[in-house]
C-alpha cells in the first residue's frame, strides 16, 4: 500500500513489541513517536487501542507536538490484556483547510478553493456509512451555495472547523503494529506494603514454637501498623538431610528447625505443608481470614531447589545433576556451599514434564487462595520457564502477583521483569546518598524501566543486615523506612527484626545478621511498641491517604543547597495530590538549607504544607524555602501540599 508518512521512535515499546509493559487498572498509557512527511502535506495521526480479542478499536487522537514529535494517551480500565497501534496519514482535507484560510487572508479568490474542499468532502462522505453522512454532506452543500461571501464565512467558522476535526481523510495511511500489548493488573501491584515474619517465632507462649492459628493472631497487629502484605519464608516441610545449625553451621544441633528454604522431606514436597504450623485447612482460614478481615495478601516464598530428601529426587532423580561419586549435587556460589539445598537442573531432557509439575505447584497455591508469591533466586532458573509459568497462571487467576528476589545484575533483573514479574527487588539496600539515591530512582522512572518494572524497596531481609545499617542507631532506622516508603509506591522490610532495631552483623564479615532467624525459632513480644513501630503506622496511613504516594514514577527531585539532603516531590495522575519529601541523610546531626519549589508543578504563588509525620504546618512561598531536620525527632518531612 502506498503512504507518505514515516512513524519512528514509538514509546513505549519494550524489545520492538517481544515484551508487554505494565499498568495497573486506572493507569496511563502515554504514547509518543516522531512522525513526519514527504513535502507540505499536513499529517494526521491517532493511537487506536483494545482489549484483547475485541473486534473496534478505540481511537485517541495524537497532539502535534512540534517539530516531528506526537503524543497521546489513553486509560487502561480493567485488569486484560491491551493491544495498540498508531496509525498516521497525509489528510488533505486538513492540508487544503489551512491553505484556504492562509489565501483568504491574502485576499485571494475563493471560488475554485471552495469547489476544491467539496470535492474532498465528497471523498469524506464516501468512506462513511450512509447513518454518519449527514454533517458532511450538510458542508458539502455550504460550500456549494452560490454566494462566494457566505461560503467563505462559513469555512472560516467554528462549526466547519469541527468538520475538519472530527471527519479526517484517511488517505496512504501508515500503520506502526508491532503487537504492542500493555499487560494490566490489580491495584496491589503497584502499590503494597510489605511485613516478613517467621511463623514459626509467632508463638506468645514461650514452651512452644508458632503456628498459622498464631500468626492468625497477629494480623490486627500488621493492620494497626498499616501494612497490605504479609509474607512468610516456605511453609513446607523442612528436609532433615544435611540441616544447617545456627549461624549457618554444618552440622544442626538437636532440635534446631532448620532452613525453611531447604524445602522437602518424607512429610512431602513443595505441595505440603510443615506439620509444626498446622495443615492446609489453618494456612486457608489464614489466608482467607487477612483478606476478607484485614485486605491483607498472604505471600507464598515461592523456592524450586530442595532438600537432599525431597520426594522429587527418588521420584525424579533425571530432575538433578549427579556427582560421578553417585552423590547428588548440592548448592554452591563459591566459595558459598548451601549443603542443605539441592538445585533442579533445569536442563534435564524431561524438561517439559518438570515445568508442567513446578506450574502445577503454582496453581496448587492459587486454588488454596495465595495471591502473591514472592520467587526466590528468580534467576537461576530460564527466563522463559518463568514467561511460561506467569503466563499460565495469570491466565487462570488474574489476580495473581510475582516478586522477583533477584540481587542480581541490572540486565537479568530487567529480563525477569520483561517476562512478567510485576513486582522486582532493587538495589534500594546499597544506595546510601542524596546523589546514589537520586541517580537510582531517576534511572528506575526516565527509561524503559518505568513501562516495565515496579520496584519494591527493602531497608533489611532475612538475608541482608546491610553494613549501613551495622550497629546504626534508631535515626537510621526510621531514615531508612522512610527512604523506601516514599520513594518506591511498594516497598517491604523484614520484622519484628526491624522494629527491635537488630544491627549486629555476622562475624564472617558479610552482610548478614548474627543469629540469623533463617536458623532458629525465637518468642517475640509482640505487643512491643517503639518508635519504628509508630514510623510504620504514620508512614502507612500517608500512603494509604495519598495518591502520590501511590505510585513510583511520578518524581521530580528538586534543589537542595545543602548535599545531605534529598528533596523530591510526587503526585497523583490528576495532579491534585501532591507530596513533598525531604529527608536528613545524616544519622548523626541536624542539616539544614533552602530547598527549591518545582514552579512548573507548584505554582508562583505560596502554599500550605503539613508534616503527616508530626501534623505540624507551615506557609511556604513560590520559590525556596528553609527546612531544618534533627534525626533525633524526624529525619524527614513528608508534606501534604495544599493550595489555598
Amino acid at each position: 500500500m502506498q503512504n507518505r508518512s514515516v512513524i519512528d521512535n514509538v514509546k513505549p515499546q519494550i524489545n520492538n513489541g517481544r515484551f508487554m509493559i505494565q499498568r495497573v487498572v486506572g493507569e496511563k498509557v502515554n504514547v509518543s513517536a516522531s512522525i513526519f512527511g514527504d513535502g507540505h502535506d499536513y499529517l494526521r495521526a491517532v493511537v487506536e487501542y483494545k482489549k484483547e480479542g475485541a473486534k473496534k478499536w478505540t481511537t485517541v487522537e495524537m497532539a502535534d507536538l512540534g517539530n516531528d514529535a506526537w503524543s497521546a494517551s489513553f486509560t487502561v480500565t480493567e485488569q486484560a490484556i491491551y493491544q495498540y497501534r498508531i496509525v498516521s496519514w497525509v489528510d488533505h482535507l486538513l492540508t487544503w483547510y489551512r491553505g484556504f484560510k492562509k489565501k483568504q487572508a491574502d485576499g485571494q479568490p475563493m471560488g475554485v478553493e471552495l469547489a476544491i474542499g467539496g470535492n474532498l468532502l465528497t471523498e469524506v462522505a464516501k468512506s462513511l456509512a450512509k447513518s454518519k453522512q449527514a454533517p458532511v454532506r450538510a458542508a458539502i452543500k455550504e460550500l456549494g451555495q452560490k454566494d462566494e461571501g457566505s461560503a467563505t464565512d462559513y469555512v472560516l467558522g467554528p462549526v466547519f472547523g469541527k468538520i475538519v476535526q472530527d471527519y479526517p481523510l484517511r488517505k496512504f495511511e501508515t500503520t506502526y503494529d508491532h503487537n504492542m500489548r500493555v499487560k494490566v493488573g490489580r491495584l496491589r501491584e503497584r502499590f503494597s506494603s510489605w511485613y516478613e515474619l517467621f511463623p514459626r517465632s509467632a508463638s506468645q507462649d514461650v514452651n512452644r514454637t508458632g503456628t498459622f492459628k498464631d500468626v492468625e493472631l497477629l494480623l490486627p497487629r500488621i493492620d494497626e501498623l498499616g501494612f497490605n502484605v504479609l509474607y512468610m519464608p516456605p511453609v513446607h516441610p523442612i528436609g532433615r538431610k544435611n540441616r544447617k545449625g545456627r549461624n549457618n553451621a554444618t552440622t544442626a544441633m538437636e532440635g534446631e528447625p532448620g532452613s525453611p528454604w531447604a524445602i522437602g522431606a518424607a512429610e512431602g514436597g513443595h505441595k505440603a505443608i510443615l506439620p509444626e504450623l498446622g495443615d492446609i485447612k489453618d494456612y486457608k482460614a489464614l489466608i482467607h481470614k487477612a483478606k476478607t478481615e484485614y485486605d491483607i495478601d498472604v505471600a507464598l516464598d515461592l523456592a524450586f531447589q530442595c532438600a537432599p530428601d525431597h520426594p522429587y529426587i527418588e521420584d525424579h532423580p533425571d530432575w538433578f545433576i549427579w556427582r560421578p561419586d553417585g552423590t547428588i549435587m548440592y548448592a554452591e556460589n563459591p566459595p558459598k556451599k548451601y549443603q542443605d539445598i539441592v538445585p533442579i537442573n533445569f536442563e534435564t531432557e524431561d524438561w517439559k514434564a518438570l515445568w508442567e509439575e513446578l506450574l502445577s505447584v503454582v496453581l496448587y497455591w492459587c486454588e488454596a487462595g495465595v495471591t502473591i508469591f514472592r520467587v526466590d533466586n528468580p534467576h537461576t532458573k530460564p527466563y522463559r520457564f518463568w514467561e511460561y509459568v506467569i503466563g499460565e497462571t495469570n491466565k487462570k487467576f488474574p489476580d495473581t502477583i510475582f516478586l522477583a528476589e533477584a540481587f542480581s545484575r541490572p540486565a537479568v533483573m530487567t529480563e525477569l521483569a520483561k517476562r512478567g514479574f510485576q513486582q522486582s527487588y532493587t538495589y534500594f539496600t546499597w544506595r546510601t546518598t542524596p546523589q546514589e539515591m537520586k541517580e537510582y530512582l531517576t534511572e528506575l522512572t526516565t527509561t524503559d524501566l518505568a513501562d516495565i518494572m515496579q520496584p519494591n524497596f527493602w531497608p533489611n531481609t532475612p538475608d541482608i543486615l546491610a553494613f549501613e545499617m551495622m550497629g546504626a542507631n534508631s535515626n537510621q532506622f526510621v531514615k531508612r523506612l522512610l527512604l523506601a516508603a516514599t520513594l518506591s509506591s511498594s516497598y517491604g522490610l523484614y520484622g519484628p527484626s526491624y522494629e527491635l532495631m537488630e544491627n549486629r552483623g555476622n562475624t564472617n564479615g558479610k552482610e548478614e545478621y548474627y543469629d540469623s532467624e533463617k536458623y532458629m525459632a525465637r518468642h517475640y513480644d509482640w505487643s512491643y511498641r517503639n518508635r519504628i513501630t509508630d514510623a510504620y503506622t504514620l508512614i502507612n496511613r500517608a500512603r494509604n491517604n495519598n495518591p502520590a504516594l501511590q505510585q513510583t514514577n511520578n518524581i521530580r527531585f528538586t534543589d537542595s543547597e545543602n548535599g545531605n539532603l534529598l528533596s523530591f516531590v510526587k503526585w497523583d495522575e490528576e495532579r491534585t495530590n501532591f507530596i513533598w519529601t525531604i529527608v536528613n541523610f545524616d544519622q548523626h546531626n541536624r542539616q539544614g538549607g533552602h530547598v527549591h519549589v518545582p514552579q512548573d508543578l507548584l505554582g508562583h504563588d505560596g502554599f500550605r504544607v503539613t508534616d503527616l509525620l508530626t501534623g505540624n504546618q507551615y506557609w511556604w512561598n513560590g520559590h525556596s524555602n528553609y527546612v531544618d531536620l534533627d534525626p533525633g525527632q524526624w529525619p524527614a518531612h513528608v508534606f501534604k501540599v495544599e493550595f489555598s
